[in-house]
């Protein structure tokens, strides 16, 4: 949940992007290095405001921006695989959202999807103060049109038990729970998150 699951790539907009998302005063495009530091800034905020109550105090007051700026910065310029990108929203020319994906990891004992490859959404996040704008429906259908030309059959989310606004946002978007479920340890409470996933094989995604 931290800045180790920031992943970003290269990406030719001509060639990468099967549609340009956004108008123009709302778009999403490919991060860069640049971008780094509004991403850990978005990041944090966000997380401060509408997760307080969830995540442990001190990884929201001991936050390191320098290091969460580097590791969004080293990502964008280095990316894991080619499977992995960061989108940016933009507001103008403000960036005020993005997300991150990469392929996904088989949980102890689970089995390749049978519909095919799986990529993973790691964060969704739009600033609060840029809400309800249709940035992160931009950004998921930008996510789904670059994961679906590069193959991806399936897309998954694992998202905070207590967090309704994004089970909302995703159940609103054709996705569901797959009955999966994993438990964080934090050092604090332990966290719980369920897996949310949609096929990609009948376009729904793409226009919401």
């Amino acid at each position: 949940m931290g800045p180790a699951a920031a992943y970003a790539r290269p990406v030719a907009p001509e060639t990468s992007f099967p549609r340009l998302s956004g108008t123009a005063d709302a778009s999403v495009r490919p991060a860069r290095p640049e971008d780094a530091a509004e991403i850990a800034r978005i990041q944090v905020v966000t997380w401060r405001t509408a997760y307080r109550s969830v995540l442990p105090p001190e990884l929201l007051d001991e936050w390191d921006a320098d290091a969460a700026t580097a590791a969004w910065r080293s990502a964008a310029e280095a990316p894991p695989t080619p499977g992995h990108g960061v989108l940016v929203a933009r507001e103008g020319e403000t960036p005020v959202g993005f997300v991150a994906f990469g392929p996904a990891e088989l949980g102890a004992g689970e089995q390749s999807h049978p519909a095919g490859p799986t990529s993973e959404l790691a964060t969704l996040l739009v600033e609060p103060r840029w809400g309800r704008r249709g940035h992160g429906s931009r950004l998921l259908a930008a996510a789904v049109d670059i994961t679906r030309a590069a193959g991806t059959a399936r897309l998954q989310m694992w998202v905070l038990e207590p967090d309704r606004v994004t089970a909302g946002f995703l159940e609103a978007a054709g996705w569901a729970p797959d009955g999966w479920a994993r438990t964080l340890d934090t050092g604090a409470t332990p966290l719980r998150e369920v897996r949310w996933h949609t096929l990609l094989d009948d376009g729904r995604e793409s226009e919401q």
